[in-house]
């Protein structure tokens, strides 16, 4: 079923206890009856009056019971308000679009600007306002005032030429473009798509104050900063004066203990090179070089008799080393030597014929215990095969008849088996 929208005039507006709606909408030449039923209604509904020029958008229905059509109302806005706003949404979709909201490419503000310049009405409040908040937070920079108009068909040109004449002249360093409160009506202007795109190419940067916090137009978002405010405008593009004058002490204060630390270095180098001038004096090289004599001097006298005591002990050592070294000394520690020789070497001799002996006596021990001979003694025997002489290691190997030679501890046995028995 078809919709559509239907600008008129409100007029018979009923209100019954059931909570619907129902109004004619009119113009200068045709009526049509209208029903807003309680379920569709959205927003302050209850705000709408006889005379009231509104947009409906709704189907048309028949009302069967008296055989006349009328439109049953999905949606109900204030006529004028509604248009913009659909031009803003579709505004502000077309500049997103092409980027000209992106953080990236706005400007940033001077931290403290030579000149500021305001682009608005010279006869409104906005300007009073940021005026007024400059004076108090730093009077000392320049302003200059851009008149344009801010309300109206010729404010957005106006706006436009003041921002080319700003740029133009290049006397400020940053701008503020806005004007005060007002319906979406009354700020309209400063939604016009060339004035965006003049905000956007400005090589200033500009900050939007148009409207109180809850105003927002395309300039603020095309702007390289949004104030809520005129007021609040003032407040970004200038630091406040007693926090800067503070800094500024600061910074004053740490240039004079710089400075004062500079001509304590200058002071004491001064007095370095006093110092050395001193020291480089002709009486003062003598002096040193007599004391440097003096020190030598004394230096040759006390290795001379170090050298004297060390050549007297030397002496000492090589007397008694020649001593030490006479040949009959010699002889007498060799023979000495040789006697301590012998004597070691008998007591060697004997300790290890005693080892080895004690050793022979241990083995043949070890060797009787595990010889077969001493096993026979105990009562074994060895038993073999008769044929081929293999010991016989399992009695189920044998079979009866079969002859075996048994070896004793003495002697010999040959027998024949008689029966084979196993483990059972």
């Amino acid at each position: 079923m078809t919709r559509l929208w239907i600008e008129g005039e409100i007029s018979n507006l009923s209100r019954p206890a059931s909570g619907h709606i129902y109004l004619t909408l009119k113009d200068d030449t045709a009526q049509v009856s209208a029903a807003w039923f309680r379920q569709r209604q959205r927003g302050p509904a209850v705000g709408f009056k006889n005379g009231d020029r509104v947009l409906a958008f709704g189907r048309v229905s028949i009302y069967e019971a008296r055989g006349n059509y009328q439109l049953i109302i999905e949606e109900l806005e204030p006529a004028g308000e509604g248009v913009l706003k659909r031009r803003f949404d579709a505004l502000k979709l077309k500049l997103a679009n092409e980027g000209l909201f992106d953080e990236e490419r706005k400007l940033a503000l001077p931290e403290l600007p030579n000149r500021i310049g305001i682009v608005t009405s010279p006869s409104g409040a906005a300007v009073r306002d940021i005026l007024s908040i400059l004076k108090r937070r730093f009077p000392a920079v320049p302003i200059i005032i851009y008149p344009a108009a801010v309300q109206g068909d010729a404010a957005p040109g106006e706006l436009i030429a003041a921002l080319s004449t700003a740029v133009t002249r290049d006397e400020c360093d940053v701008l503020i473009l806005g004007r005060g409160g007002g319906s979406l009506e009354d700020l309209w202007a400063f939604n016009d798509e060339q004035l965006a795109r003049a905000i956007v190419d400005c090589p200033i940067p500009i900050v939007s104050a148009v409207g109180h916090e809850v105003d927002f137009t395309i300039a603020d978002f095309v702007a390289d900063i949004r104030a809520p405010t005129p007021s609040g405008a003032a407040e970004i593009v200038v630091p406040n004066q007693v926090d800067w004058l503070r800094q500024v002490s600061a910074i004053a204060t740490r240039i004079a203990r710089v400075g004062q630390r500079a001509l304590e270095d200058r002071a004491q180098e001064l007095d370095w090179l006093g110092k050395r001038l001193l020291a480089s004096s002709p009486a003062a090289t003598l002096q040193r070089q007599h004391d440097s004599l003096r020190e030598h001097s004394g230096r040759m006298r006390s290795a001379m008799r170090q050298q004297l005591l060390q050549h007297r002990n030397r002496l000492q050592e090589t007397s008694s080393e020649l001593r030490q070294s006479s040949p009959a000394l010699l002889v007498q520690r060799s023979i000495s030597q040789l006697a301590q020789l012998r004597q070691r070497l008998a007591t060697a001799t004997d300790i290890m014929l005693s080892d080895a002996s004690h050793k022979i006596a241990l083995l043949g021990r070890a060797l009787n215990s595990v010889s077969p001979l001493a096993t026979l003694d105990r009562g074994y025997a060895i038993v073999k095969r008769e044929d081929n002489g293999k010991i016989i290691m399992d009695a189920t190997s044998m079979k009866s008849g079969e002859d075996i030679r048994a070896h004793l501890a003495s002697g010999e046995l040959i027998a024949t088996v008689k029966k084979v028995l196993g483990d059972d």
